[in-house]
């Protein structure tokens, strides 16, 4: 039977939801070697979180078994949810069910899904009184529901898609605790409603999550783009997204008003709409000449310079170089420090090299930032990377984009050291691949290996001195504290989380090599 959609509620909420998270996601390869398959971030979150967003009301029983510590651990850190994690020691999707049905009041209504399904437009019953099985449209499944009957037969038009609700937990309640579920549940004489699941995903395979990320727009959460034709519109998504927006439309109508033109033209500011730059980033130029690169660089630099002499510079503000170097990277650090293995370590091994942790130097860092502080504040970008920006086709013009637009309290002005890190953060840091997921991360007992696509750049590390005037102890200490600043903000990825927190390890016992 079709369940009627009249009925349905595309915000009702169901109060107890069971996740199935267990199993090693072994489809999904690399991706879980470090975490829980529902870790593994779609569309800049993690699968699971996908859920919490939906039903935010929502009390959640996770089922965990492989990585399980680390999913407790990230939880903790992240989640806003109400939520418990139920600990599965047997195999297979039947596992951890019954402990997880044991708390459920009697003649309660709840859902049981897999945590590797992305809901898309899924309505909820108003009232669950019946049994509801949900129903691929978009992805093939292993068993297929037809007539009332469980056949294991692959479908894509009426494949078991992972999703249950069940009027009461009676109806499952001799589950047994180990096996496939949907096999077991072929033997019960239970009658379901369908809902056709349209625009749904399932990520079970390596191969489903790169064609769902391939040719993506790469947005942070808080944001999205659309192209049309020659422009693009920026939108926020949320309150973040709205405050980061106002800063950067904020330094777009400046800088225009000061007549600099290495920024797109401007169309519109509500939302942000600009021209559509014919051209590439710049880390996409990495097969080029020592010479082309060293060219490319000057212009990049002078167009920057540009920027920082288009007005005055105002008398530096201690507290928000306090507040960007100090108090905003350790506040991110102790968020995560019991989430990142080996971070509670005097030192750790990062790529066959011992690198002291930042948290038993911290006096150390603490001492030598303050020291740098500047006496200037100049018109910055604060963000830019070779992320932001690009070339345009005839190889002119680099093109600044997603100014950060503040630096601590203040708007428009800052450290122009600041400006300088962000760009050796590409040059030398190789950011920008690791930032498109581009590196492998392998934790083991007692080190860490990290390998970072590179942008093929680093040859002209030299050139970058030469032509910035930067101090370069100064830029050294500012890479470093970049890469471990990064560690939260890019918190939807395990991996990325990691990942950043040991390349600034590195890069810290580099700057604390070259000062001995």
């Amino acid at each position: 039977m079709e369940a009627d959609e009249k009925r349905f509620q595309r915000r009702a909420q169901m109060k107890y939801i069971i996740v199935q998270a267990g199993g090693r996601g072994t489809r999904l390869e690399t991706l879980t070697a470090n975490k829980p398959k529902a870790l593994v971030p779609v569309d800049n979150l993690p699968m699971i979180f996908h859920l919490f967003k939906k039903y935010p009301e929502a009390h959640f029983k996770i089922i965990a078994d492989y990585q399980k510590d680390t999913l407790k651990r990230y939880l903790k850190a992240f989640a806003t949810v109400d939520y418990e994690v139920v600990d599965a020691d047997k195999k297979g999707t039947c596992s951890g069910i019954a402990d997880a049905l044991k708390t459920i009041p009697d003649s309660t209504p709840f859902m049981l899904i897999w945590c590797d399904l992305i809901l898309s437009n899924f309505g909820m019953p108003e009232n669950v009184t019946h049994n509801y099985i949900g129903i691929s449209k978009d992805f093939e499944c292993r068993w297929s529901y037809v007539d009332g009957t469980f056949k294991q037969e692959a479908s894509k038009e009426n494949g078991v898609a992972g999703l249950f609700l069940f009027k009461d937990k009676a109806q499952i309640s001799d589950v047994p605790a180990e096996g496939e579920f949907v096999k077991w549940l072929a033997t019960k004489n239970l009658s379901f409603e369908r809902l056709n699941m349209y625009g749904g995903l399932e990520i079970g395979t390596m191969l489903s999550y790169f064609q769902n990320e391939l040719n993506k727009p790469k947005c942070r959460p808080f944001n999205k783009m659309e192209f049309k034709g020659d422009i693009v519109l920026k939108y926020p998504l949320d309150a973040q997204g709205r405050k980061l927006a106002a800063d950067e439309i904020a330094w777009y109508k400046k800088v225009t008003e000061l007549g600099y033109t290495n920024i797109p033209k401007i169309y519109g500011y509500d939302p942000l709409v600009m021209e559509k730059i014919k051209g590439e980033n710049i880390f996409a130029y990495a097969f080029l000449t020592k010479g082309f690169k060293r060219a490319l660089l000057m212009k990049i630099v002078d167009a920057l310079k540009r920027l920082h002499a288009l007005v005055p510079p105002i008398e530096a503000n201690v507290e928000d170089c306090e507040s960007n170097y100090i108090t905003k990277t350790f506040d991110r650090l102790d968020k995560v420090r019991d989430l990142v293995p080996f971070a509670a370590d005097e030192t750790v091994v990062v790529n066959g090299k011992k690198c002291a942790n930042v948290f038993a130097v911290k006096d150390r860092i603490i001492a030598d930032m303050r020291a740098m502080y500047p006496s200037k504040f100049y018109l910055t970008h604060g963000d830019n990377t070779f992320h932001n920006m690009m070339i345009e086709t005839n190889g002119v013009r680099p093109i600044l984009l997603d100014p950060r637009g503040y630096f601590g309290k203040t708007k428009f002005y800052g450290d122009v050291d600041y400006d300088w890190a962000k760009l050796y953060y590409s040059v030398v840091g190789d950011y920008d691949q690791f930032n498109r997921k581009n590196f492998s991360l392998e934790i083991h007992d007692d080190c860490v290996d990290l390998e970072i696509v590179s942008n093929n750049w680093k040859d002209v590390e030299e050139d970058f001195f030469a032509l910035t005037g930067a101090d370069r102890r100064k830029i050294k200490l500012l890479h470093a504290i970049i890469w471990l600043s990064l560690t939260t903000y890019a918190w939807e990825d395990y991996d990325a989380i990691c990942g950043a927190f040991y390349k600034g390890l590195y890069e810290l016992q580099r700057y604390l090599d070259d000062d001995e």
